[in-house]
């Protein structure tokens, strides 16, 4: 999958008006939905399928239509971007999709046994619901890209105790690997082969980390994991918000 397959389709579905040609940033975004197309080809294109906080939900879509994924579900709670979804996939010939406007925390918006999670982008605490929810389900596989990170008040206690610095991008580094790392852990618990993974040049979008979370339910893995989440991360669930 290259972005030269993708770039047509985004145009023909997203960019109405005629005369007018794909921006820089619709590229890059090319380029982005491509990468993430190509992993999940990887793991095989049967679904049910989640496109979870979907936007406009360009992976959804093109995962239906360029790669045959059956059964997509597209979850989004904007109003606008879902039926800026539905606009998209009337020109679509292939596609099945059925597109829900609700929060990614509402399991009425979910299949009941996803084999596949997707989130691009999906924006601070959304990227944790995602992985709540896929556990949840016991999907097969997750694969997430996390945007923005929220900011917790464990991250930065935990920050000031190991007398991180307090200059601004040292400590949002800080705070961005430890919500990582409990993420990932959080995954590993619940039975997930978890690998992190840049899955396009941090010059295409700096939130260039793909979590790609596999359910095999290793004991071993899972207890190791559950082990450093009580000592290492010893906070609640609810601390995360």
């Amino acid at each position: 999958m290259t972005p030269a397959d993708v770039e047509p389709l985004l145009q023909s579905m997203f960019i109405d008006a005629p005369g007018t040609s794909l921006r820089d940033e619709d590229r890059k975004k090319a380029v982005e939905v491509a990468a993430f197309l190509t992993e999940l080809e990887r793991i095989g294109t049967r679904g049910p399928l989640v496109d979870a906080a979907a936007g406009k939900s360009y992976l959804g879509l093109l995962a239906a239509e360029l790669l045959g994924v059956d059964e997509v579900t597209v979850i989004e709670r904007n109003e606008k971007q879902v039926h800026n979804a539905r606009h998209a996939l009337s020109k679509l010939k292939h596609a099945k999709v059925t597109t829900t406007v609700g929060d990614v925390e509402d399991a009425s918006c979910w299949p009941s046994k996803p084999r596949v999670v997707i989130g691009l982008h999906a924006c601070g605490a959304a990227s944790d619901a995602i992985i709540d929810a896929a556990i949840a389900r016991e999907a097969k596989w997750l694969l997430l890209v996390p945007c923005c990170y929220p900011s917790p008040a464990f991250a930065h206690q935990r920050a000031d105790a190991l007398g991180i610095s307090g200059a601004a991008e040292v400590r949002k580094k800080f705070v961005q690997s430890l919500i990582d790392s409990e993420r990932a852990l959080r995954l590993e618990a619940a039975g997930y082969e978890t690998s992190v993974i840049p899955f396009v040049a941090p010059t295409v979008t700096p939130h260039n980390l793909m979590f790609r979370a596999r359910r095999l339910m290793n004991q071993k893995r899972m207890h190791d994991a559950k082990a450093t989440l009580t000592n290492s991360f010893a906070w609640s669930s609810a601390s995360r918000a």
